[in-house]
C-alpha cells in the first residue's frame, strides 16, 4: 500500500472533511489521525480508514487509541468511557490530600485514568482501581500495574485488606439523569456504554451507593471525593452530610467540572 506523503494538500483536505463532519477543532483532529496513521503502518489506507471512522462519528481518542488526561497519554478502546478533561479537577483535589505510602481507590475506574494519573503524582501512592466491565477492566491493565485493577461492583470489588486503610476515595460515578441521556452529544450516546452515562432518575444512584459505604473503606481522616455536576453539586453534597462527612463543593469553570469533597 502507498505510505502517506505528509504534503499540504494532504492535511488540508483532511482538515476539510473532518471540518463537513462537524469537528469543531478539524486542524488539531488532522494532526493526529495524521500521527496515528503513520505509527501503524504509515499507508495511505490506513489514513483513509481512520478518516472515515471519524466522519462517521467515532471518537478520535478510540480511533487513534489514547486519550490525554492531566498530561499524560492513556490507553482506550473501543466500547469503554473515554475520560473527560473535567475529571482532572478530581485528580487535581487528590493529589492535594494524598502523600506517599498512601492507599488511593479509583471507583466507577473505566481504564483508571484518574488513578494513574495520581500514582504518578504523587510518587510512593498505592493507587487502586475497581471496575465492573470487562473491556475496561483489560484497558485499565495497561494504564495501572494489572494486580492494582480489580473487576467488580463498587467495593465488592476490592480486596478486604484494604478496608479501613484507604486515605481517598475517588469516583466519577455515572451522573447523567436518565431522561437526559437522549440530550448528550452522539459520540457519548453511540459508542459508550450506557452504564457508565446512566445515573438513574435523578443521576444520583450510583453516588448514593458509593457515599453509603465508604467510610468502612476510608481510614480515620480519610476523603471522599465525587464528580458531579454544577446543578447536581448541593445533592451530592446533601447525600454526604447524611452518611457523615463533611462536605465542600469544589468548581472549576476553565474544566467546566465540579467535585464534592467530603471529610471522614
Amino acid at each position: 500500500m502507498d505510505g502517506i506523503r505528509v504534503t499540504g494538500p494532504v492535511v488540508g483536505a483532511v482538515v476539510a472533511r473532518l471540518r463537513a463532519a462537524g469537528c469543531v477543532f478539524a486542524e488539531e483532529e488532522a494532526a493526529l489521525l495524521i500521527e496515528a496513521a503513520s505509527g501503524v503502518g504509515g499507508s495511505a489506507a490506513v489514513l483513509e480508514d481512520m478518516v472515515a471512522r471519524r466522519e462517521a462519528g467515532e471518537p478520535l481518542e478510540v480511533i487513534v487509541g489514547w486519550v490525554e488526561f492531566y498530561g499524560i497519554r492513556h490507553a482506550v478502546d473501543a466500547g469503554v468511557f473515554v475520560p473527560r478533561r473535567r475529571s482532572e479537577l478530581l485528580v487535581r483535589e487528590a493529589v492535594a490530600l494524598l502523600r506517599a505510602g498512601d492507599s488511593v481507590v479509583e471507583l466507577c475506574a473505566g481504564v483508571a485514568a484518574i488513578a494513574a494519573s495520581l500514582a504518578v503524582a504523587v510518587p510512593g501512592v498505592e493507587a487502586y482501581a475497581a471496575e465492573i466491565d470487562e473491556r475496561a477492566v483489560a484497558v485499565a491493565r495497561r494504564n495501572l500495574a494489572p494486580e492494582r485493577v480489580f473487576q467488580g461492583d463498587l467495593f465488592s470489588a476490592l480486596p478486604g485488606r484494604l478496608q479501613g486503610r484507604v486515605a481517598v476515595l475517588v469516583a466519577n460515578a455515572p451522573y447523567v439523569p436518565s431522561a437526559e441521556i437522549e440530550l448528550m452529544p452522539r459520540e457519548a450516546r453511540k459508542h459508550e456504554p450506557l452504564h457508565t452515562l446512566d445515573g438513574g432518575a435523578d443521576g444520583l444512584d450510583v453516588q448514593r451507593r458509593i457515599v453509603a459505604d465508604a467510610a468502612e473503606w476510608l481510614r480515620p481522616g480519610g476523603s471522599l471525593l465525587i464528580e458531579t455536576s454544577e446543578e447536581q453539586a448541593s445533592a451530592t453534597a446533601a447525600l454526604f452530610t447524611a452518611a457523615g462527612f463533611v462536605p465542600r463543593v469544589v468548581h472549576d469553570d476553565e474544566l467546566f467540572g465540579t467535585v464534592v469533597v467530603g471529610a471522614r
